[in-house]
C-alpha cells in the first residue's frame, strides 16, 4: 500500500472536520526498496547548485514543489516560509515568513503573483517582484496541493472536493464547484489545471472533471477508476496526480484504476490502460511516462497507448511523479535520489542525490534544468543533457 496516507473523515469525532494518518503502512510493508543497481552513465548531467528553502512539505503529505516563472524558482514551507530564488545561482532574492501558517499548496507563480495555500483553509498572495502581501482569502478546508493561475482566474483544490475560482486581483471568490469524496482516500489532491477556458481536476472518486472557467458549471466528467470492494480500502480509486492537458487532450491516471487520454473540449476517451498510480503523468510529443504503485516506471505511446518500456529496478522506492527533460525522464524516490531514464528504452542513463530525505513531488523542468525539491525543503538544480 502506498507510504503516503490515508484520510479518513470523521465527523463524528471531530466536528465535520477530518483525521489523517501519516506513514500508514510503512513499517508493515514487507517489500523493502530494490537496491540501487550500478550501471554505465550514457548522459552527463551537471549539478549547478543545491540550496535550504524554508522546511518543505514535512510531515504533512503534501507534496510540494517549487514554481518557476521569469528565471526565478519560488518556494514555500510547512514553517510559514515563501522564498524567491534566483534560478541560475539558486541565490536567494526575497522571503517573507508567517509563522502563524503552515503552507501546503504551491507554490504557484505568474508575472504578478506568488499563490500557496495552507493547512488551516487559507490562501495567500504575494507579490513576484519583492514578497510583499497583496491579499488573503479563506476558504473552508485545508489546501495541500497548488492553485493554477490563469487570465482572470485562480483556481483552488480544497481537501473536501471543493475547487475554487478566485479573482487575482484581491482573492475575491468567483464561483464553487463541488462533488463529494469518499469516506476514506488517499492523502494528496490533483492540482488543477486551466487552458482556454476550461478548469480539470482530478477527484479522490475516481473522475476527472471540466469545469468552466468563467463560472465554474460542469462541462464534462469522466470516469477513470471505479470504488469496487467490500471495504473503504478495496475502494480507493483516487485520481490524485498531476494531470497533463497538452495538444487538446488530457491525459491522467488513478489509482487501482487506469491511465487514459480524453479529448480535451468533450471529454471523450482516447485510450486507456489498466494502471494503478498516485503520483502524475508527464508527456511529451510522442510519450507518456508514469510511476504506478509499486515502484515501476512506465512509457505509453503517446498517440495509442502502446507500451514502449517498463522499468523495474527502482520497485518499492516510493516514486514522485514524473518528469521529461529532452530524451529522458526524471524521477526520485524516498532516498533522495533522482534518476534520469533514457525515453527511448527506459534504461538508467544517469543518478544523482540530493539528500537522504524522500522526494515525492515532480521534478520541475525549464529549458535543460531540472529542479527537485525534497519533503524537508532541500532543492537541487542539474542542468541535463
Amino acid at each position: 500500500m502506498r507510504r503516503l496516507a490515508l484520510i479518513v473523515a470523521a465527523s463524528a469525532l471531530a466536528l465535520g472536520g477530518c483525521k489523517w494518518f501519516q506513514n500508514l503502512g510503512r513499517k508493515d510493508n514487507v517489500e523493502p526498496p530494490t537496491p540501487l543497481a550500478t550501471f554505465a552513465p550514457t548522459a552527463s548531467v551537471q549539478q549547478l547548485w543545491t540550496a535550504s528553502a524554508g522546511k518543505g512539505a514535512g510531515t504533512s503529505g503534501a507534496r510540494m514543489r517549487p514554481a518557476v516563472h521569469d528565471g526565478r524558482l519560488y518556494v514555500a514551507g510547512v514553517d510559514g516560509s515563501v522564498l524567491a530564488l534566483d534560478a541560475g545561482s539558486g541565490r536567494t532574492l526575497w522571503t517573507v515568513r508567517d509563522k502563524q501558517q503552515r503552507w501546503s499548496g504551491g507554490p504557484a507563480a505568474s508575472d504578478d503573483l506568488v499563490v500557496v495555500g495552507s493547512l488551516d483553509g487559507s490562501v495567500q498572495a504575494f507579490s513576484a517582484a519583492d514578497g510583499s502581501p497583496r491579499w488573503s482569502s479563506r476558504l473552508d478546508a485545508e489546501v495541500i496541493t497548488a492553485p493554477a493561475i490563469g487570465t482572470g482566474l485562480i483556481a483552488v483544490r480544497a481537501q473536501n472536493g471543493r475547487l475554487f475560482g478566485l479573482d487575482p486581483a484581491d482573492g475575491a471568490r468567483k464561483w464553487v464547484y463541488e462533488q463529494a469524496v469518499p469516506v476514506l482516500s488517499l492523502r494528496g489532491n490533483s492540482p488543477p489545471v486551466i487552458e482556454g477556458d476550461l478548469v480539470y481536476n482530478g477527484y479522490d472518486s475516481g473522475r476527472v472533471v471540466a469545469v468552466r472557467s468563467s463560472d465554474g458549471a460542469l462541462a464534462w466528467t469522466q470516469m477513470l477508476a471505479a470504488a469496487e470492494g467490500k471495504t473503504e480500502v478495496e475502494r480507493l480509486s483516487d485520481v490524485d496526480g498531476e494531470l497533463v492537458v497538452d495538444a487538446g487532450e488530457v491525459i491522467a491516471a488513478s489509482y487501482r484504476g487506469q491511465l487514459a487520454a480524453f479529448n480535451a473540449d468533450s471529454g471523450r476517451p482516447a485510450w486507456g490502460r489498466d494502471m494503478s498510480s498516485y503520483a502524475g503523468v508527464a508527456v511529451n510529443a510522442r510519450a507518456v511516462v508514469v510511476t504506478d504503485a509499486e515502484g515501476n516506471v512506465w512509457a505509453f505511446d503517446r498517440q495509442g497507448g502502446a507500451n514502449l518500456w517498463k522499468q523495474d529496478g527502482l520497485l518499492h522506492r516510493w516514486l514522485g511523479a514524473p518528469a521529461i527533460v529532452g530524451n529522458h525522464a526524471v524521477v526520485g524516490d524516498l532516498e533522495g535520489y533522482v534518476h534520469w531514464l533514457d525515453l527511448d528504452t527506459g534504461a538508467f542513463a544517469a543518478r544523482e542525490r540530493l539528500s537522504k530525505k524522500p522526494i515525492e513531488s515532480a521534478p520541475v523542468v525549464a529549458g535543460d534544468v531540472v529542479y527537485v525539491e525534497d519533503v524537508e525543503g532541500r532543492i537541487g538544480a542539474w542542468r541535463s543533457p
